[in-house]
């Protein structure tokens, strides 16, 4: 957030920045705030779970531009919340915002909702492409301005706080990088330094921090402290909506020493007790001290390999977990949870009338918070109801196989045991998974939970809409799956979808199954390999398959002609649906005309399982008549072409059958239509 107004002030002011262009230089990048330029600047989907394909695709081409002009990046992130909880109101009002948003994101407006698997997507193509890249125990600005600081090179960020921070290199607004058009002589941008802003306002640049402070920021905000100084009155004439911070300027200018700044800011605030008056002087102080830069552990990072040392507050946390955690391969989530008992959850593009989905994988945090705190502590869940912020306390839970595990030991744990929390966690049995192929293993068994725990129960044909979108993305051949997870602390997402049937309306609405049992820090069994989530999770091909199953397709139709994609969406829905308890099955939604009820869980499952037998032989003869087809673009990658017919004559007159289970022989099988 940064001081309010500011962006947009310097803005208007565009004569103190520098045109130049950028080349051979290192480049101080904040994360999170890259994350939200690459995906909303793109055009990217926002509405329907995410486009990470895309996304991933567009990371590559950012590092490719600045390595082609010989720019050293270096990538730091956010990481927990601070300790000490001095922004905790800041903090509420943003979650409160982002619920907002969320919903007018429904309501068809532009809001700025950065899909689930977002941050993940970015961090594994970061280390993919081997960019140096720290996530910090908490928040980075004051380490990405003091490396910055250090290295005497530029910042890239649009956070109006580096318009205040006395960089030596430096800030580039990530508004104004040029990265799509390089130019021979580098990367046009626009350049900002404190000494051109104080030169262009007339203050002294030790006055920077009060202006900030006086101005509002994340720890200090006069107005809700009943404190309403008019700077408005200080502006020129037609300052128009920035005659606050311009008047602001035009008083600070007769001053050379903070200290007088601040007691004469005071004198103009009216009578004040005494006790509010030493409140608002020392919610002003704290505003001016986070601009002090101290030294930072992340050049020896980033240079020799050494992790940080932990503040006193921060005792904590195991040593197994610090370097995993600065290596973004566990999420600040674990840090809130065992230093501040609290857990901030996202929340997705989501129908607000409906329960949150954040309740569905409520089970699974309650294992994560027992591995972290035992059973002694409650966690403060964040979570809405409708449209308001509320806070639930959350007992953590440790049963079975977690008995067995320690904080201070898991990362000794054995694997075998490990894989049984794992699967009691999300109530999968290891024969459910044992005809999936390794790669697919932890995402099947994810579904799996999701089928048994969502409310209302999901719709067959989002099913089968997943795993068809999980089939086509992993037939990518540049896709190296022998990477292996070492540690059971990546964040798990899935993106999941619910049908609300009302008449013959449909909403079609996406939710984020938030399984944080990815978090849990403990070593995760050899047989479950590292994926990618851009390669099983495409939002707008999920949206588009969802509506091509409606019209009562053979989901198989939808698949290219290569008989390793049937027969592997064959495999993920055995495995899918013989995980539901025998007397339920997903629920298909209302169909035309009628339709007969659905048959229950061991015949459908029974019935999959005898395809394999029955349509071998034809797969196999049909799979030689189209000379092995596949449906892989020319650069290795996946198609996103859906076939919805073949050019066989038996598959025609098959689609021609009557839609009744009677007559519709391999579709009966298939669909249960």
């Amino acid at each position: 957030m940064g001081v309010k107004g500011l962006s947009s002030f310097v803005q208007k002011n565009s004569l103190i920045y520098r045109d130049i262009r950028f080349r051979n230089n290192k480049l101080v990048i904040d994360g999170n705030n890259l994350i939200y330029l690459l995906y909303f600047r793109s055009g990217l989907d926002r509405r329907h779970g995410g486009e990470y394909g895309a996304f991933e695709d567009l990371i590559e081409k950012f590092i490719k531009s600045l390595r082609n002009c010989r720019v050293e990046p270096y990538v730091v992130l956010d990481g927990g919340l601070d300790p000490t909880d001095k922004k905790l109101e800041t903090l509420k009002k943003r979650t409160k915002n982002r619920i907002q948003k969320a919903q007018n994101k429904v309501m068809g407006q532009q809001k700025k909702v950065l899909p689930p698997l977002g941050k993940l997507v970015f961090i594994q193509t970061l280390a993919r492409l081997k960019v140096p890249m720290a996530q910090c125990f908490g928040e980075a600005d004051i380490h990405i301005a003091s490396l910055a600081s250090e290295w005497g090179c530029p910042v890239l960020s649009d956070d109006s706080d580096f318009y205040i921070f006395d960089l030596p290199g430096g800030l580039l607004p990530i508004s104004h990088f040029q990265w799509e058009v390089v130019v021979q002589d580098g990367i046009p941008c626009k350049h900002y330094t404190t000494s051109s802003f104080c030169i262009f306002f007339n203050i002294q640049r030790q006055i920077l921090p009060v202006f900030a402070a006086l101005a509002g920021n994340d720890y200090v905000n006069l107005r809700e402290m009943g404190v309403y100084p008019s700077w408005a009155d200080f502006a020129p004439a037609g300052s128009g909506k920035t005659a606050r911070l311009e008047g602001l300027l035009r008083w600070l200018r007769g001053f050379q020493r903070p200290q007088d700044a601040l007691n004469a800011a005071l004198g103009l605030m009216g009578k004040l007790s005494r006790k509010k008056k030493a409140g608002v002087l020392q919610g002003l102080t704290l505003g001016m001290n986070k601009y002090q830069l101290p030294p930072t552990d992340l050049r020896c990072f980033f240079t020799k390999g050494t992790v940080p040392v932990l503040t006193e507050e921060m005792d904590l946390v195991p040593d197994w977990a610090r370097l995993a955690l600065i290596q973004g391969r566990m999420g600040g989530d674990f840090l809130n949870v065992l230093l501040l008992k609290r857990m901030e959850l996202s929340f997705p593009v989501d129908d607000s009338s409906k329960p949150s989905a954040n309740l569905t994988s409520r089970p699974i945090r309650q294992v994560m918070y027992g591995l972290l705190l035992g059973c002694r502590f409650l966690v403060k869940e964040w979570d809405r109801v409708d449209l308001q912020l509320v806070v639930y306390p959350v007992q953590p839970v440790l049963r079975g196989a977690a008995l067995q595990l320690k904080l201070e030991a898991l990362d000794k744990a054995d694997r075998p045991l490990v894989l049984r929390v794992l699967l009691e966690t999300l109530a999968v049995k290891q024969e459910v998974l044992d005809g999936v192929p390794a790669h697919l293993h932890l995402p099947v068994a994810v579904t799996c939970y999701w089928l048994q725990k969502a409310r209302p129960p999901p719709d067959l044909r989002l099913l089968q809409a997943l795993l068809l979108g999980m089939v086509t993305g992993t037939r990518a051949s540049y896709f190296d799956f022998s990477v292996s997870f070492n540690q059971l602390h990546l964040k798990v997402g899935w993106c999941v979808f619910h049908i609300n049937c009302e008449g013959i309306t449909k909403q079609f609405k996406s939710r984020f199954l938030d399984i944080k049992v990815g978090k849990s820090p403990a070593k995760l069994s050899a047989e479950y390999t590292e994926f990618f989530s851009k390669l099983l999770y495409q939002g707008t091909l999920a949206h588009q398959l969802f509506h091509r199953l409606e019209s009562e397709v053979n989901p198989e139709l939808l698949l290219s002609d290569a008989l390793q994609d049937r027969t592997l969406y064959r495999t993920l829905l055995v495995a899918v649906l013989q995980s539901r308890p025998q007397q339920t099955t997903p629920s298909s939604g209302p169909r035309r005309g009628g339709a007969p009820p659905q048959q229950p869980l061991h015949d459908l499952t029974a019935k999959l399982k005898q395809v394999y037998l029955l349509d071998e032989e034809d797969e196999e003869e049909e799979e030689a008549a189209v000379g092995g087809k596949s449906a892989v673009r020319a650069d290795g990658g996946p198609s996103w072409e859906m076939v919805s017919v073949k050019t066989r004559f038996r598959t025609k007159v098959r689609n021609h059958l009557p839609k009744m289970p009677e007559f519709a022989r391999k579709q009966e099988r298939i669909c249960w239509d």
